[in-house]
């Protein structure tokens, strides 16, 4: 059923057409919740630094995570101390809490982790990402810049720049929730749109993808993807879009044994149905999979993001830096 309304999201068919008077109660319910912050009946908090939200208002994830990554690696090269806040997406865990690298994702959620581990900087996961922001900047108050993992819907938190990142889908049917994959109308106002390979209608920053060349196994150590060219391998993807990670290894010249599509955040709660051999699998699916399959290759993702989008990112972000109180009133 899930693949079905996925494809139905794509186009105005029969299926789509008739979930759409429920998409319109899906609309009322969104616009009384935003309304209800914009008049005042709930409250939004903002932190005493900039907060930078990545988000995307597709469902079924858009590939925010890499972006989140690679803000943070530009930060790091402006010389700015950045922190990250997350709701912890799929953790059995409550409260506010610290990501560090020896956690596991169902504790923690498994992007907060994969954040952690590849970044490095403070990460702290909450249902309230106020919550967090505050958790974070109380344990490191160095910290000048927040960034929020997802959270474009969040209005409980302010924001002082919104990117809203598109995968290959684009708006797909352009009907909302579940007639279609927007979770809120489209256009709406955002500060910076990132779509990958330059979405269909997309207006915005065009950005490439491309796996790195280099893999690396839960012991740390790595090889060049392209020594497993030759082999029979299984793959396996537990993230929104399976199918492009397997067409990006066929394109790196992997032949692939198997495929295994699975359920984005997939827990991989056991061992079992997982394939013997040479095992390659997502970033965001090795933080999990490595504690059963150490041996599993991850491939990590490169993104490619034009210059203009850091032109444009740095001016936004210096404005908000150079006010007094470090991110200007609401």
């Amino acid at each position: 059923m899930a693949g079905a309304l996925q494809r139905a999201w794509l186009r105005r068919g029969l299926l789509a057409r008739l979930l759409f008077p429920v998409s319109l109660l899906y609309r009322a319910l969104g616009a009384l919740h935003r309304a209800a912050y914009a008049v005042g009946l709930r409250r939004t908090e903002r932190l005493p630094v900039p907060v930078i939200v990545v988000g995307n208002v597709i469902a079924g994830g858009a590939g925010k995570t890499p972006v989140v990554l690679a803000l943070l690696q530009h930060l790091h090269a402006r010389g700015l101390q950045a922190g990250v806040v997350s709701r912890g997406y799929g953790r059995r865990t409550s409260g506010c809490l610290e990501v560090s690298a020896q956690d596991t994702a169902s504790g923690v959620g498994d992007e907060p982790l994969l954040l952690k581990s590849r970044s490095g900087v403070p990460v702290f996961v909450a249902a309230r990402r106020a919550q967090a922001g505050r958790a974070l900047l109380q344990a490191y108050p160095a910290v000048q810049v927040i960034v929020s993992d997802d959270g474009l819907q969040h209005h409980a938190l302010a924001r002082d720049i919104e990117v809203c990142v598109f995968d290959g889908r684009g708006i797909g049917n352009g009907w909302l929730l579940p007639a279609g994959p927007l979770r809120e109308p489209w256009p709406r106002k955002v500060d910076l749109v990132l779509s990958h390979g330059g979405a269909p209608g997309m207006a915005g920053h065009a950005m490439q993808r491309a796996l790195a060349t280099e893999v690396v196994r839960g012991d740390g150590s790595r090889r060049p993807l392209a020594q497993l060219q030759g082999q029979a391998v299984h793959a396996l993807a537990g993230i929104a879009n399976p199918e492009a990670f397997f067409a990006m290894l066929r394109a790196a010249g992997l032949t692939l044994a198997s495929t295994h599509a699975l359920p984005d955040h997939h827990d991989f709660a056991d061992a079992a149905g997982l394939p013997e051999g040479t095992l390659v699998c997502t970033e965001k699916d090795a933080v999990k999979l490595w504690r059963l399959r150490p041996d599993a290759w991850a491939v990590p993702l490169q993104l490619t993001i034009p210059p203009a989008f850091w032109s444009e990112f740095d001016r936004l972000l210096d404005a908000r830096l150079s006010s007094p109180h470090g991110s200007p009133t609401a």
